[in-house]
């Protein structure tokens, strides 16, 4: 029986929510590792589109235990928020278990605040930052000022630490920003109502892990944004604040790495990134606007429009190497339906230089890379019905086959279309 970690081949925005959601069905417990209310997860249930930032996607699912890990950094009002609102709809099941690990950091006020005037002030590259504060809050917590989640719950220690950070805080925003201070008093009583609604979901999410495994637990760690937005691998700076890889899944939920036999790598079968930084596959054509609008290709946590082009393996590959995925779970195909020629990057060229495996470190030398095609026939037939991969077109099958010999990974699952039905499961990655 594997436990098994899910994370995005590439600039996020792959659908983990929907197959995250699959396969949380199977799981005992699902423990999120890293990120904050920067990731959105998109769920559909039913008729209804669930946007998630916070809560675990297993939330939806009876009999669960869903985890914050220590490695994800928390806006109680918007977790709050997020609780109410599938309270209201009926989506929270009352037999499911939601813990919050006391280690986790907590994202106040001032972390936003800097968060946005960074990026409105034009202080420093613009990356394309949600303004989420997660960024901030990160800092923080290497900076070792941070506030966690038991700080939050002892009062003495939330008004040391509040008072000192408030004060550096605000003069940063003042004499560097010329923005208004942040009162300390209001930040105090808002931040210690939440800590006596959050109270009750605080744990020891290590232990509590550690205890799910030795009865031998399913376990399903669940990322957020993809693995080029690793604060290390990914392409710095435009880049999250956290490790995104399946490495961190241990460090940001508290257990060892023993603990992890599968990594399930989640691949849109085009690429689209979010906000700044460079994209050799990016397309600027009727092609990436029809890849767009069909794809309903805007971002779950911002609204904003994601660039879109030819899926990038040379990016795939190196996701594959850096988090030992061993399964591949490719997302959206249905949406290059009706393409007459679908295009792959197999590798990109640098001057004389072919690049297959690494994607540069340097984002200019990323930047002037030339994307090398190959050119695969497409298909018209609707694929959405299809419950088998025999079902599928000749052309699309093709397609599949050519990105398991690019990847030399196999594929484990194939989504048609958004509905939780429209997926061919081809193994089960607990087993």
């Amino acid at each position: 029986m594997a436990n098994v970690v899910v994370v995005g081949t590439q600039w996020g925005d792959e659908g983990k929510g929907k197959i995250v959601d699959i396969y949380a069905e199977q799981a005992d417990v699902v423990a999120r590792f890293q990120g904050g209310n920067n990731a959105g997860h998109t769920l559909v249930v039913g008729d209804k589109q669930v946007i998630m930032h916070l809560v675990p996607s297993g939330i939806l699912h009876s009999g669960k235990i869903c985890m914050i890990g220590n490695g994800v950094v928390v806006d109680p009002r918007v977790l709050l928020e997020e609780i109410d609102r599938l309270r209201g709809n009926g989506l929270l099941p009352e037999d499911v278990h939601l813990y919050i690990s006391e280690r986790a950091h907590v994202i106040m006020p001032y972390h936003r605040r800097i968060d946005v005037a960074r990026e409105s002030h034009g202080i420093g590259k613009k990356i394309g930052t949600t303004g989420r504060g997660i960024g901030p809050c990160y800092e923080d917590k290497i900076a070792r000022v941070g506030i966690r989640i038991c700080d939050l719950l002892d009062e003495e220690t939330l008004r040391e630490k509040l008072h000192r950070n408030t004060n550096e805080k605000n003069f940063y925003l003042t004499k560097l920003f010329s923005e208004e201070p942040l009162d300390e008093e209001e930040i105090f009583a808002e931040y210690n109502a939440y800590a006596k609604l959050l109270k009750p979901y605080v744990a020891d999410c290590s232990i509590l892990l550690q205890k799910e495994i030795a009865r031998g637990s399913k376990i399903l760690f669940e990322g957020a944004q993809g693995s080029h937005l690793d604060i290390d691998h990914g392409t710095f700076p435009y880049v999250t604040s956290s490790n995104t890889v399946s490495g961190n899944a241990a460090c940001g939920t508290g257990v060892a790495p023993s603990a992890i036999q599968k990594v399930i790598g989640i691949c849109k079968a085009y690429t689209t990134r979010v906000g700044e930084g460079p994209f050799p596959t990016e397309l600027h054509d009727e092609v990436g606007e029809r890849l767009q609008q069909i794809g309903q290709e805007f971002g779950a946590t911002t609204g904003r429009k994601r660039r879109c082009g030819w899926l990038d393996m040379v990016l795939v590959r190196q996701s594959i190497r850096l988090s030992g995925i061993n399964g591949i779970a490719l997302t959206k195909l249905d949406v290059l339906t009706g393409i007459n020629k679908i295009k792959i990057c197999t590798k990109y060229r640098a001057g004389k230089e072919e690049l297959t495996e690494s994607v540069p470190a340097n984002t200019r030398l990323l930047a002037s890379c030339v994307p090398v095609y190959e050119e695969l026939d497409g298909w018209t037939e609707n694929i959405r019905d299809a419950k088998r991969i025999e079902d599928l077109p000749k052309n699309t099958r093709r397609y599949i086959e050519r990105l398991e010999e690019l990847s030399q990974t196999p594929m484990v699952l194939i989504s048609v279309g958004p509905d939780r039905n429209e997926t061919i499961s081809l193994s089960d990655p607990f087993s």
